[in-house]
């Protein structure tokens, strides 16, 4: 058996270096400090920590509810493209995330590499190093700011040893907890599962264990087959209840859709409030329309839409309607699931577009949001949105960025739903964007048509009204199916 000689220390180091050297600058003929496109090589081998991230309350009850949780959760990012501040602001939402979500934020840690590895996502040696940062801190659960893959979270969960969470079932988690309508439930429940199903993981036996055919129904000799093994049958399980889900909703989309249908054959105008999550699209609903809908200084609050009627200065009536908010990346399975919910926008006469001015990325708000809403009109076949754009917080937002976000923003408005500031000329913004009848009448409304005075009264705009003795005399401004239904039963002036 022959023996290789090793080389020297030193020999290996410049090896090392030329290697490296070769294998980021190929062709390369003299030493860059700075290697061009590329990441400085310093930023690439750091796992920067962030902390101060927990947006816990100073209130003692606060604190005190706080305790009782159960997950510690440690948070991770890659960096792959954008400036720190962009990053940074990413994590955080991310902490806002996870207490919403009923975590305890201990710190998180920021990597910036070309592209997430494809096998651990932050790296072998960078897994380890998070690792000891858990082990550290104490934590029992990690939170990747991102979808991983299913075999991305399991190479995660081999190296650090606890459990890995990634950024889509953090959301799905936090819907889970919020959805109370049937509706909202069954949505929530289709999303998880189409989530689960290529995550299902066996451990040994316990998974591939096989059942003989209808043996396992108890129906004994002579039915035994090859069988499914368990996780095959959970699968199988798993389709089908996403299949009753489908259809479930379906029925639901059916009933909403009836009312849909029902409002636009009366022709009431609907405005529909649509936005980033904890934009404050409920205080709003609450200001314009006194609805009473809950509000919370939280992520995801509301999920379940509420329609509310309201009326105009002249005694229009249209209506409004609050639906799910939006954030960073929302998972695809919770825009397919919540379809039949923000369909209303490609309905709505008018959007009212509700984005934080406080926020720091106030702009990343208004494209995460315009994202989504294109992708549903697109596949509704819908031309557009009358949009305005709603800054809202503007008392509590820095007056530059306001004033940046109205320049940039030709059709909005800033607000703030908590002092009113700014509500009553969002009102007769509203207003004016609203639809109006076109066709004029000046007739006589028997007064055993009471039900047509009515119609035309929350249906069109009444100009003058004045009772006679043979009925009420109305001049007004009124839509071409109810001109046809005065046409037999009135007398012109």
């Amino acid at each position: 058996m022959t023996h290789t000689p090793q080389n020297p220390p030193q020999e290996l180091g410049r090896a090392a270096a030329l290697a490296e050297e070769s294998e980021l600058r190929p062709g390369a003929e003299q030493w860059q400090e700075f290697d061009g496109e590329q990441l400085d090589r310093e930023e690439r081998r750091a796992l920067r920590r962030v902390d101060s991230l927990s947006t816990e309350l100073e209130d003692i009850t606060e604190v005190e509810y706080r305790r009782v949780r159960l997950e510690r959760v440690v948070l991770a990012h890659v960096q792959t493209e954008g400036t720190t501040e962009e990053a940074e602001n990413s994590l955080a939402e991310l902490a806002a995330l996870a207490e919403t979500a009923g975590s305890t934020v201990l710190t998180g840690v920021i990597q910036r590499r070309q592209k997430p590895d494809p096998a651990t996502w932050l790296g072998r040696g960078k897994a380890e190093e998070l690792r000891d940062i858990v082990a550290a801190e104490g934590a029992d659960t990690v939170i990747a700011d991102s979808e991983l893959a299913p075999s991305q979270r399991r190479a995660l969960e081999d190296v650090i040893k606890v459990k890995v969470v990634d950024r889509t079932a953090l959301i799905l988690d936090i819907f889970a907890q919020h959805a109370k309508s049937r509706e909202g439930r069954a949505q929530v429940e289709l999303a998880q599962l189409q989530y689960l199903l290529p995550r299902l993981r066996g451990w040994g036996e316990s998974m591939s264990r096989q059942a003989g055919g209808r043996v396992a129904g108890g129906e004994g000799i002579g039915s035994r087959g090859p069988g499914e093994t368990k996780i095959e049958l959970d699968r199988r399980r798993i389709n089908h209840q996403m299949s009753v889900l489908r259809k479930q909703i379906a029925q639901m989309k059916t009933v909403r859709d009836t009312k849909r249908s029902s409002r636009r054959s009366h022709h009431v105008p609907s405005v529909v409030i649509a936005g980033y999550t904890n934009a404050g699209k409920s205080s709003i609903l609450n200001r314009l329309t006194r609805a009473g809908v809950l509000v919370e200084n939280q992520l995801f609050a509301t999920l379940d839409p509420t329609v509310r009627r309201a009326e105009t200065a002249d005694g229009r009536a249209y209506t409004l309607a609050d639906t799910v908010g939006f954030v960073r990346s929302l998972p695809h399975q919770l825009v397919e699931a919540f379809r039949s919910t923000l369909e209303e926008v490609a309905e709505a006469d008018v959007v009212l577009h509700v984005v934080d001015g406080s926020h720091p990325d106030p702009e990343g708000q208004i494209s995460a949001v315009r994202e989504v809403l294109t992708e549903v009109l697109d596949e509704q076949g819908a031309s557009g949105m009358n949009e305005i754009i709603v800054i809202n917080k503007a008392d509590a937002a820095d007056p530059e960025v306001v004033a940046r976000l109205l320049r940039a923003e030709k059709r909005s408005i800033a607000v703030s739903a908590r002092t009113g500031q700014g509500i009553t000329e969002l009102r007769e913004l509203v207003e004016s964007e609203l639809p109006r009848p076109d066709i004029e009448v000046d007739v006589v409304v028997p007064y055993e048509r009471g039900d047509l005075v009515a119609r035309i009264h929350s249906e069109g705009e009444v100009l003058a009204e004045r009772h006679l003795p043979e009925g009420t005399h109305l001049v007004a401004r009124i839509n071409a199916d109810l001109a046809g239904a005065l046409t037999p039963v009135v007398q012109a002036r």
